[in-house]
């Protein structure tokens, strides 16, 4: 047994908790001794009897054997394979109870990175969708092998065994009806699956994207060989049987990494892309061009980035951490000047495509850090009076930070897919702005993720 001398806790050992919290990862969080525990599948306010799977320095993590008393937000969980696949940590959750954790999990961050904010920074409740389910407007699904049949699914939790998932209700309808029909294709076809130990076999990953607004679906496979002898037949199959496919490519990855795509895309039938609709905007989405993974929702995003930016028509607008150029040209018709930068040069180009293709001609992109491209802006003589930025989930470099503290624009917008590094940011911007408020929005229901908006104004 693996004993700890702090709390005398031991793997195996059943213990009584009153769950507090709900973690950012959605377990939920309790006490044993002044211990944190984590137990996913708990909820606030329930009192379990929880077994310890894990010891660590600092906290423990268990398994619940029972439930003592229930919490009123507990519900049935619409998802066979839920507990084994781990792609939704809080499905188990009415919705209602999910919003309201999702705020306390921002919270729990600025009280871990920023407590001295907390108490002047109004924190609103949480923006969530009418409709909560099917939602995704991709998937990315790996394949394998069982019984003679090819599946498709996750890799379930903390394990290399995949999870097939048939109907998903969180994926679009469309995705779960055209990755089925893919699967008994490559069955019939005799396909075989790749194995990345020996490097041999076809089919690695089958990726299909939806556009919500158009209908468009298409259909990208990874494999591990650009030409294999059932080519020819596969695309005839998926043409005969999957009508409703657009586009269908292929994407060549024969390396031995997790990373999904390879380098080299094949076009092999239809479109080779497909259009997509964000409220008056229209984009062209190439097999990896990226794109907000909730179409419906990322409208309600945008929709608080534009009414904290107020814009009046006279504004320069920087975009940082541009992407494709979406926030920027949401807000384009109400700024004088968008100017987006971007380390990704093919993000940079589809963002300048973007605006073409939406007849902007007021929204100019620049590959580079933002760090590097600020300040030579303002060499130039252009000077931002708002920033909007929207960081990966590292957060704000701190040397873009640095930059902001020193161009000092009228006001900052900050979008944020983690709480953690918001708060951390937050509180280095406080230096020189007053943080009016943060908005939690729910992007991605029934998972613990939540994105943010906050809105700063120069002191």
């Amino acid at each position: 047994m693996n004993k700890q001398d702090t709390n005398s806790l031991e793997v195996g050992q059943s213990i009584p908790l009153t769950i507090k919290r709900i973690g950012i990862n959605g377990e939920g969080v309790g006490y044993f001794k002044r211990q944190v525990v984590f137990v996913p599948g708990a909820l606030p306010g329930e009192e379990v009897v929880a077994e310890v799977t894990n010891i660590r320095n600092g906290f423990a993590e268990g398994k619940i054997q029972r439930i003592r008393k229930t919490a009123p937000e507990r519900v049935e969980s619409p998802c066979s394979v839920y507990e084994q696949c781990g792609g939704c940590t809080l499905l188990h959750a009415s919705y209602e109870g999910q919003l309201a954790y999702k705020k306390d999990i921002v919270i729990q961050a600025m009280e871990r990175h920023a407590r001295e904010l907390l108490e002047s920074t109004p924190i609103k409740d949480t923006l969530g969708m009418k409709e909560p389910w099917n939602y995704r407007n991709k998937s990315q699904l790996q394949a394998g092998l069982q019984k003679n049949k090819i599946i498709a699914g996750l890799y379930g939790q903390k394990s290399h065994n995949i999870v097939d998932i048939g109907h998903c209700p969180i994926q679009h309808q469309d995705l779960n009806k055209v990755t089925g029909k893919v699967k008994k294709i490559l069955t019939r076809l005799n396909i075989p699956v790749y194995n990345d130990r020996k490097g041999s076999g076809i089919i690695r990953t089958i990726v299909t994207r939806v556009g919500v607004q158009t209908g468009q679906i298409q259909l990208v496979l990874i494999t591990g060989k650009k030409d294999f002898p059932q080519k020819d037949q596969l695309v005839t199959e998926i043409q005969r049987r999957i009508p409703e496919v657009t586009s269908l490519v292929l994407n060549v990855n024969g390396q031995n990494t997790s990373t999904i795509f390879g380098k080299e895309t094949v076009f092999l039938a239809g479109e080779e892309v497909i259009q997509e609709n964000l409220g008056d905007l229209s984009f062209e989405l190439s097999a990896r061009a990226f794109f907000q993974l909730n179409p419906i929702q990322t409208v309600t995003l945008y929709d608080e980035v534009k009414k904290a930016a107020a814009l009046t028509g006279t504004e320069n607008v920087v975009d940082a951490y541009c992407g494709v150029g979406t926030i920027g040209l949401w807000l384009a018709k109400d700024a004088k000047e968008v100017r987006g930068m971007e380390i990704i040069e093919e993000a940079v180009e589809d963002a300048k495509q973007n605006a073409l293709q939406n007849g902007y001609t007021n929204a100019y992109y620049e590959a580079g850090k933002a760090e590097q491209v600020l300040p030579k802006w303002l060499k130039q003589g252009w000077k931002p009076d708002v920033i909007v930025t929207d960081p990966p989930r590292t957060g704000c470099d701190q040397q873009f930070i640095d930059t902001v503290l020193q161009v000092k624009p009228q006001k900052v917008v900050y979008v944020s897919c983690n709480p953690s590094t918001l708060a951390r940011d937050l509180k280095t911007l406080s230096k020189a702005y007053k943080i009016e408020y943060i908005q939690p929005v729910d992007m991605f229901p029934h998972t613990a993720h939540v994105e943010c908006c906050a809105l700063l104004i120069l002191r």
